[in-house]
């Protein structure tokens, strides 16, 4: 089977970035060997249909399924329309994704996990590098750091790096805008949310 994950670099050992149409990388994964090709997401910059364009690339290498932490619905039926499975709430390393996925951790999605244009707004910097993660650690990082600006993620890394907090780009003015701009934050933190619960819920059972 191949596997596509959205990374922020270009190994195994690279974070799963949170957004699909944008994300920095693709590692592409061959589950028999686990030998792996990192692709650069040439539509991480691009002024829109990031997420088509993300998406027929992926359909190019001949993957039968998509990890990610979030892929909005133009992007899901492009690679829906491709026999492409897509599994969004993804986290960890993209190994940890790849091995997760293999071993039934998760399941496919039934449909997009966040609207249009997730990603796009002022108010959250592109990629990893505007993440203001510092703070209360708990094993890789808890990472929920200043404002609303959520770090390396839950236990092996959520990763979000896209800060709201002070010293990032400004929210958009625009009432509109700033209000798409958190819906589309909150729903990124609702699935982050819920990775964490059934972390919680792992742990406990360890317990038991």
């Amino acid at each position: 089977m191949k596997i596509v994950v959205s990374a922020t670099g270009p190994s195994l050992d690279a974070e799963v970035d949170p957004r699909f149409g944008r994300c920095q990388y693709f590692v592409v994964v061959d589950t028999d060997t686990m030998q792996f090709e990192a692709l650069e997401n040439e539509s991480i910059a691009a002024g829109g249909g990031a997420g088509i364009a993300a998406a027929q690339a992926v359909a190019s290498t001949g993957a039968d399924v998509v990890l990610t932490g979030n892929c909005g619905p133009n992007a899901y039926q492009t690679l829906s329309a491709a026999d492409i499975q897509v599994v969004s709430g993804v986290s960890g390393t993209v190994r940890d994704a790849v091995e997760g996925f293999v071993s039934g951790k998760f399941g496919v999605s039934s449909q997009p996990s966040v609207e249009a244009h997730f990603g796009t707004g002022s108010g959250m910097e592109p990629g990893m590098r505007g993440g203001t993660g510092r703070g209360m650690g708990m094993g890789r990082g808890m990472g929920m750091g200043r404002g609303m600006g959520m770090g390396r993620g839950m236990g092996r890394g959520m990763g979000m790096g896209r800060g709201m907090g002070p010293g990032t780009a400004p929210m958009p003015q625009n009432p509109e805008d700033e209000i798409e701009t958190l819906k589309e934050y909150t729903e990124t933190l609702k699935q982050q949310l819920e990775d964490i619960q059934r972390r919680i819920d792992e742990l406990q059972g360890k317990d038991k």
